[in-house]
């Protein structure tokens, strides 16, 4: 899963010359930084500042390819050229194969790349266990897929529900497109760089069963209801509270409603159980912390009933990890998923673009809120 030896010196002396010109044209960097050596020996934080100065001045990819100040041959320019279709955000790393490591999107559909590490196999960088979100910057190189030498990785494990979820994508992804091994892809896979992944759309209404629902959907939803309100009154909050009382509006309005069949206490443990997974609800370091083998407990219900059920929600409602419409607006800030727009042809975090682009982002729905806005709120 790694490049040989020749071909790491090959992409660093391609990658960090780029770089060295990138800071030169913008002067990133405070002080001076007199060769392509000494801006490598930088640290990781303060190259990191160039990398992503490069995601938003694409145009000096072919600047330096026109310049070609340190005397490139022609194989060694197509090179850097073809880094124009880099593909920036943050992944899941997945799985490791026999010749690359599974990357794998948030968009949806889910896209799987192959990728290669460069000199430390990817089991050094990445903590265990797998799946990990990281953030970092796919580069073709030489017919393969490499990043661009700076990962980071969040502290955020996965429970059952969300590998189960992870699980499905690759398949899907798999079944659709294949792992994507070289870029640009080969051929156009829908999902790629998306603006942003279109809103499933739902059966109209308000989000209670009522109108829309049919009478034996309404009972079994005010049932569930009346469960998930007393839970979420003694164990975690209202804002908890809301989002799983949405969460069985839409599902009692599905054609045909599956509230209609199976016990109340079965469906208030898998919206409960689905609602904290989309939270970190199982996360010690969150304010709310529960085992979900507890949330089914309190509720009645076996740990096995409540999983099963947990997974049959995420199916029918078809939700991914980190979706906007399942994630509490108090942890809005912390989903990295929900800030993730094209701009240019590139994915990139809207926290940290200027005001006027998070606003129009705004305006075209795009982000929940600007930033700015909420600080101290």
């Amino acid at each position: 899963m790694q490049l040989s030896i020749e071909d790491v010196d090959q992409f660093f002396r391609l990658h960090r010359s780029l770089m060295f010109f990138v800071n030169d044209r913008l002067r990133v960097i405070d002080g001076e930084v007199a060769s392509v050596e000494v801006y490598s020996a930088l640290t990781p934080q303060v190259r990191f500042q160039v990398h992503e100065a490069l995601l938003e001045h694409m145009d000096l990819i072919d600047a330096f390819a026109d310049v070609n100040p340190f005397h490139f041959d022609e194989a060694n320019i197509e090179i850097v050229r073809s880094w124009k279709h880099l593909v920036t955000g943050e992944f899941f790393a997945y799985r490791p194969l026999r010749n690359h490591m599974v990357f794998l999107t948030s968009t949806d559909p889910a896209v799987a790349y192959g990728v290669l590490a460069l000199f430390s196999p990817f089991e050094d960088l990445i903590p265990p266990p797998l799946p990990r979100m990281i953030k970092t910057t796919l580069l073709p190189f030489k017919g393969q897929i490499v990043y661009d030498g700076l990962m980071t990785a969040r502290n955020v494990t996965f429970g059952p529900g969300i590998r189960r979820s992870l699980d499905e994508s690759y398949k899907e992804a798999k079944a659709s497109g294949g792992i994507v091994t070289s870029l640009p892809p080969p051929r156009v896979i829908p999902g790629v760089i998306a603006t942003k992944a279109a809103p499933k759309k739902r059966a109209g209404g308000k989000p209670k069963g009522g109108p829309g629902a049919s009478d034996a959907a309404k009972a079994a939803h005010d049932r569930i209801v009346a469960l998930t309100d007393d839970f979420c009154r003694d164990h975690l909050d209202d804002e908890y509270g809301e989002m799983c009382r949405k969460m069985a509006g839409v599902l009692a309005r599905k054609r045909p409603s599956p509230l209609a069949r199976g016990k109340a206490e079965s469906w208030a443990s898998g919206i409960v159980r689905v609602v904290g997974g989309e939270n970190f609800l199982g996360d010690p370091s969150q304010p709310h912390h529960m085992k979900m083998s507890d949330v089914s407990r309190i509720l009645g219900v076996s740990d096995a009933t409540g999983s099963a059920k947990a997974t049959e929600i995420r199916k029918l409602l078809k939700i991914r990890p980190f979706e906007a419409e399942w994630t509490l607006p108090s942890r809005m800030e912390q989903n990295p998923m929900i800030w993730m727009i094209q701009v240019n042809g590139l994915i990139v975090d809207a926290r940290q673009l200027p005001r006027p682009i998070q606003e129009e982002a705004f305006r075209k729905g795009l982000i929940p809120y600007i930033p700015a806005d909420r600080a101290g709120k």
